[in-house]
């Protein structure tokens, strides 16, 4: 079997092989395909902006504000720890770490319902391989250890999708991918 670290170098080359504008059409058809969400006005969902060569977010976060959520961003507070700013309309972005923008100190720390995650790899059974570092790993895991159980959406071009990941104790499942191709859910019982 592959090991993380090649499984995430191969689809994270696959994903930066695509033209530019072939992502941005990609991007575009994901904010669309994210009409299927349920969500009650004032619902808390954490997106990202992006890097590299990650799904633009931004359409489908403009699209999630119209419908009534309340949008947050991940920010790098330390090597170890991510919290979530609110996203204001208006609000200064700041350098957050990582290559990220997000919102600066002033702005309320919230805690998700829906979480957006990026990723580098998935598969059918909902196992998400991120980038190595642990930051979402350790922020669902506070958010449950106060009793908070956030909606795991995992973003992703369908061609990040692997035959099967390698699944460790600490990974947390994902409920969904939202990929160009649609909104699916994963059942995670057995």
């Amino acid at each position: 079997m592959d090991t993380k670290a090649g499984i995430r170098a191969a689809m994270l080359a696959r994903r930066e092989a695509l033209a530019p504008d072939r992502r941005i059409e990609m991007s575009l058809a994901m904010a669309e395909a994210a009409e299927a969400l349920c969500f009650d006005p004032g619902t808390v969902i954490a997106g990202y902006l992006p890097i590299r060569s990650e799904p633009d977010l931004r359409p489908l976060m403009a699209r999630l504000r119209e419908r009534g959520a309340r949008l947050c961003l991940p920010v790098v507070i330390d090597r170890e720890t991510i919290v979530f700013r609110d996203f204001a309309r208006g609000a200064d972005l700041v350098r957050t770490g990582f290559g990220t923008s997000g919102p600066g100190p002033e702005a309320e720390v919230l805690d998700p319902d829906i979480l957006l995650l990026p990723l580098s790899a998935f598969d059918a059974a909902g196992n998400r391989l991120g980038y190595g570092a642990g930051h979402y790993d350790r922020a669902i895991a506070r958010l449950r250890a106060r009793g908070l159980v956030p909606r795991l959406i995992g973003t992703a071009f369908s061609l990040q999708e692997a035959a099967a990941l390698p699944a460790e104790a600490h990974d947390v499942p994902l409920d969904m991918i939202l990929s160009e191709q649609g909104l699916r859910s994963f059942s995670q019982s057995l």
